[in-house]
């Protein structure tokens, strides 16, 4: 309970006179209330070390760290793949930067037409993307965009309407293929994006 809780209890329990009120006031903001409190205060440690208290290192691990510093740098390259192979663990895998746009690169021309077809070659997610209809085909195209989402009767109308709009997203090239087929047996246009 609260000194604050205390003193309100006291002031509006029983009739007291002023000067009992004031102190218990008194008491409340007093730096000794808070000493009789028996508040302890966390000292932080000076040096935080999440992995706890370490050994020093031996003289062996040492020599052989004064040994690698004075390796010259070729050398200092060579040691990473070499303990990888000598303790059996498998080389650290590439991070790609594929999906990151760091803006322009320059460049252009034919360079950057062959940048853009490696990219459609290593595209793995693709969009389905109604481009037309026959408007005698409407209800059957709409039947079958119900099929495949999660849309209304009244949703699947509207997006069709919209057309040329995209469909679904995020599907594998299996997935586009099936779905533009479904949509051109129905009467529509269809690509993958």
């Amino acid at each position: 309970m609260s000194l604050s809780t205390i003193a309100r209890r006291l002031c509006y329990s029983r009739p007291t006179s002023g000067a009992r009120v004031s102190v218990v006031w008194a008491h409340m903001y007093s730096t000794e209330a808070s000493k009789d409190m028996g508040a302890k205060k966390y000292k932080y440690p000076e040096v935080y070390d999440p992995y706890g208290a370490m050994l020093p290192p031996s003289q062996k691990v040492v020599d052989l760290a004064d040994r690698i510093a004075a390796l010259p740098p070729e050398e200092i390259k060579q040691i990473a793949p070499a303990l990888l192979l000598r303790l059996n663990q498998p080389p650290p895998q590439a991070i790609s930067g594929q999906g990151f746009s760091f803006g322009p690169q320059g460049g252009g021309g034919a360079a950057g037409a062959a940048k853009a077809e490696e990219k459609k070659a290593d595209k793995i997610v693709f969009d389905v993307k109604l481009e037309k209809f026959d408007a005698a085909a409407k209800i059957k195209i709409i039947k079958e965009i119900r099929t495949f989402t999660d849309l209304g009767l009244k949703e699947a109308k509207e997006l069709v309407e919209k057309a040329p709009v995209i469909l679904k997203q995020s599907l594998t090239k299996e997935e586009a293929e099936a779905i533009i087929e479904k949509i051109k047996v129905a009467g529509g246009v269809a690509v993958m994006e």
